[in-house]
Parts: structure tokens; C-alpha cells; sequence
């Protein structure tokens, strides 16, 4: 068994490693080494943990046990998964990580001797509050990672689900919670504790049910924050430095990259993570898109286009995921470039369904991060652009943004592709994007709809060249 100065010392040095790690996956160049940091100093804290383990015949038994199955599940589904999957796989993945630390507050609660926290009725105050919040805000990551997974997966509607006196509601629920953690931990009684899991599990679903799906790459990292922060909790509960450690850096991480998403977006940080405060039902008033006249073409137009300008800027989104058009997508730039005509990527904050989504696509393709620009970064350089070429991105392109104020997505910040000389829009169809707002770039005289999978019509355009 390692000593406690030990397990001390090399649980600092995981806690050095994953902060080394958020540092290097904080830019694209730096990510492969962020990356090798974060397993390195995983694989210490693993390691010394197995070695923290008192009678290796049976507790050490179980943990291997469990670390395969849980470890084959994991692995699999990585392999299995689609990169269009990927945002809904994390918020799956953080419903684990709150249910784990709800388990883990129950374990505590009705065996604390095994985690030195006292006896049953009696466990140490600091103990049980900390044990309170971990499995309070563990419930609430649970419950609305689910909702969000079902949101992002298509099973439930992307739109906001309002009903009259809901924030009240949230309010009243939320103070409930603090009063049964209160009482809990004057009187000890289980029932108190059983009533405090399941509110929290409730607070969850009533959290996000009204946030709309223009916002859930932002409710995706508030909820990696709350999977930190539950991590946190209960690392206090079982003096376990490693998990308070990596759970506030997720938790701190996450509040941080939430905030700024919501800054980019000019949204409310605090009306998101109190459950779209503030958020309206009403629906856009843009004029039905059946009535509007819209230009399409082929491949061959949009060719013709490409081939006489002397500037391209792509915008992907969702649909170039959905379509994997990314490799297809740097041939079509490869060919663009070697004809002197220059290319930039223009990416959304919230393109995607997650932070960092098309970048991820992007660099998957090996597309050169000098290429790859952030909306504040090109924005102005669509008025001097010949031609736009957006594929599958709708929302963060939608010119009511800055129009309609009854529209769900008005006030965020959008690219402002309408300023191009020309606009290629990759689509199936005519749908709305995934905030259910019609986009009134469709209709513009200067945009060419191409109408197609994003893959096959870049595939296309490549051939036409």
C-alpha cells in the first residue's frame, strides 16, 4: 500500500498534468500534447489509486472488474460513434459522471464508517453537506445531460418548452433545495436525503427543457461544468485530492468556456444556466419562405463561380457533418488554391452541435490552422469576398438575427455571409436550421441555392472544375 505523503505527492502531479492538458487543448496546434498530458496524468492518478487500495482480495477484485466492463462499453461506443454523433456522446457521457457521483453520495450516506465520515446519524457536518452539494448538483447534471441528449439525438423537439410561472417554479425548487440540505444536516434523516436526490433529479429536466437549440453547444460545456463540480463535491466527501483537484479544473473550465460562448453569442450567461430566463416562445416573423422566390443550381454554377473569383471563403456547420464532407471539402480548397485563388474557413463559436465542432471536422481533413478563422476574426472580410461557400450552416448565417426581434436567435452574433458578392448554400432543402427559424439568407438575390448532399455536391464541383 503506497503512504498518504505519496499518494499525496503523485496526485499533485496528475493535478500539474491536467491543467498542462486544458492548456495545451486550448489551440489546435498545442492539442495532440494537451492530450498526452491529460492520459499521462490520468494514468497516474489510476495507477496510484489501484496502489491506494488496502486488501488487493477483494476490493481490488471488484475494481478491475468494473474498470473492464465500464472500460469495454467505453471503448466501444468510441470506436462505433459517428463525429455527427459526438455532441450527443458528451452529454451522454456527463450523465455518467453526475449519476456516478450521486452513487457515490448514497454509498457515503448510508455506510459513512467505510469512508471514515462517521457513523450512521452521525456523520461529521462537513462531510455531509459537501456529500449534499455533490449529489444535489450530480442529480442535476444526470437529469439535464438526458434532456439535452435527447434534444441534440432529435427524440425530443430542439425548441423551448415554456410554460406560465416556470422560472418561479425553478426558483421555488432551487430554494427547497437549500432548506432540505439544511435540515438534513441538523436531523441526519434519511428521507430527507432521498427527497433532496430526487428535487435535484427534477431541477435538471426543468433546467434545460427551456433552452432552445441555437443555445446547446453553450448548455453542453455549462453542463461539463456541473460534472466538474459534482466531481468536486464528492472528492471533498472522500478526501480524495485527485478528484477535487480535476473536478474544479472541469468545473472552473467549463463556467469559463460558457461564458464566453454566451458573450460570443450576446446571450445572458445567467439566463442560460438558470434555465433560459428571460426566453420567449414567440415565433418568428419572418414572412413564410413558401411565398419568397429562391435561385438554385448545379455543380456547374457553382464551379463557374469559383473558377472567376479571386477570393472563397467556406462556412461550414452541421450539414457538412452530417454529410462527412470535410475531406471532400479540402480537395475542392486544394484545387481552388493551386488555381491562385485564396481561401479562408470562416467558424461559428456555436457551429455544430458542440464547442469546437467544425474545428475538430476541420483537422480532421488536415486543413491548415493558419486557414481556420473565428467569426470576430474574418467577419469583415465578407463584404470584399466574391464568393461564399456555406455548407450546412443555417443559424449561425441567418440575417434575422440581427432583424426580428421576435425571432429566438435575434441578438446573436452571426457571420455576415449576405455581404459576399455571391453565396453557394449547400442544403437538402429549404427546412429550417436547428433553432426552427426560417433563414432569410435563402431568398437573398445574390445567393445560389445548390441543393444536394454537402459531400456529393462538393464532389461534384470538384469534377465540374
Amino acid at each position: 500500500m503506497i503512504s498518504i505523503n505519496l499518494l499525496a505527492l503523485f496526485y499533485l502531479i496528475s493535478g500539474v498534468l491536467f491543467i498542462l492538458a486544458l492548456r495545451g487543448l486550448s489551440s489546435p496546434e498545442t492539442s495532440r500534447q494537451g492530450n498526452f498530458f491529460g492520459i499521462l496524468g490520468m494514468s497516474i492518478a489510476v495507477i496510484v489509486t489501484f496502489l491506494s487500495i488496502g486488501n488487493f482480495s477483494t476490493s481490488f477484485l471488484y475494481v478491475i472488474v468494473f474498470l473492464l466492463i465500464g472500460g469495454s462499453i467505453g471503448a466501444f461506443i468510441a470506436f462505433k460513434i459517428p463525429m455527427t454523433a459526438m455532441p450527443e456522446l458528451v452529454a451522454g457521457f456527463h450523465s455518467l459522471v453526475g449519476l456516478a457521483a450521486v452513487f457515490v453520495a448514497i454509498s457515503a450516506f448510508i455506510n459513512p464508517e467505510a469512508f471514515n465520515l462517521g457513523f450512521t446519524g452521525n456523520i461529521k457536518l462537513a462531510s455531509l453537506v459537501e456529500m449534499s452539494i455533490g449529489a444535489a448538483v450530480g442529480a442535476i447534471t444526470f437529469s439535464g445531460s438526458i434532456i439535452a441528449f435527447l434534444k441534440l439525438r432529435g427524440i425530443m423537439s430542439g425548441a423551448p418548452i415554456i410554460f406560465p410561472g416556470q422560472h418561479i417554479l425553478n426558483l421555488l425548487i432551487l430554494i427547497s433545495i437549500v432548506v432540505l440540505t439544511y435540515f438534513l444536516c441538523t436531523t441526519q434523516n434519511s428521507n430527507l436525503f432521498w427527497s433532496l436526490i430526487a428535487i435535484s433529479f427534477l431541477v435538471g429536466i426543468l433546467l434545460i427543457i427551456p433552452i432552445g437549440g441555437a443555445d446547446m453547444p453553450v448548455v453542453i460545456s455549462m453542463l461539463n461544468s456541473y460534472s466538474g463540480w459534482a466531481a468536486a463535491g464528492i472528492g471533498f466527501t472522500l478526501e480524495n485530492t485527485a478528484l477535487i483537484i480535476t473536478g474544479a479544473l472541469v468545473g472552473s473550465s467549463g463556467a469559463i468556456l460558457s461564458y464566453i460562448m454566451c458573450k460570443g453569442m450576446n446571450r445572458s450567461f445567467f439566463s442560460v444556466i438558470l434555465g433560459g430566463f428571460g426566453g420567449t416562445d414567440q415565433i418568428s416573423k419572418s414572412s413564410n419562405k413558401e411565398q419568397k422566390p429562391v435561385k438554385s443550381g448545379n455543380s456547374d454554377d457553382a464551379a463557374f463561380l469559383m473558377k472567376n473569383a479571386s477570393s472563397v471563403i467556406i462556412v461550414p456547420g452541421y450539414g457538412m457533418a452530417v454529410a462527412q464532407a470535410q475531406h471532400a471539402l479540402r480537395e475542392m480548397v486544394d484545387t481552388l488554391k493551386k488555381n491562385g485563388i485564396k481561401v479562408s474557413y470562416a467558424i461559428h463559436p456555436v457551429a455544430g452541435r458542440m464547442p469546437g465542432h467544425m474545428n475538430v471536422l476541420l483537422a480532421e481533413a488536415n486543413v491548415p490552422y493558419d486557414e481556420v478563422f473565428e467569426l470576430e476574426e474574418i467577419n469583415n472580410d465578407f463584404a470584399n469576398c466574391d464568393v461564399a461557400y456555406v455548407i450546412g450552416a443555417n443559424d449561425v448565417t441567418n440575417p434575422v438575427a440581427k432583424t426580428d426581434p421576435q425571432s429566438p436567435i435575434y441578438g446573436m452574433p452571426i457571420l455576415d455571409v449576405e455581404k459576399a458578392k455571391s453565396v453557394l448554400f449547400v442544403k437538402r432543402s429549404l427546412s429550417p436550421g436547428y433553432a426552427g427559424v426560417d433563414n432569410d439568407l435563402f431568398y437573398r438575390e445574390n445567393t445560389l441555392m445548390l441543393f444536394a448532399d454537402a459531400k456529393k455536391m462538393t464532389e461534384d464541383i470538384i469534377k465540374s472544375f
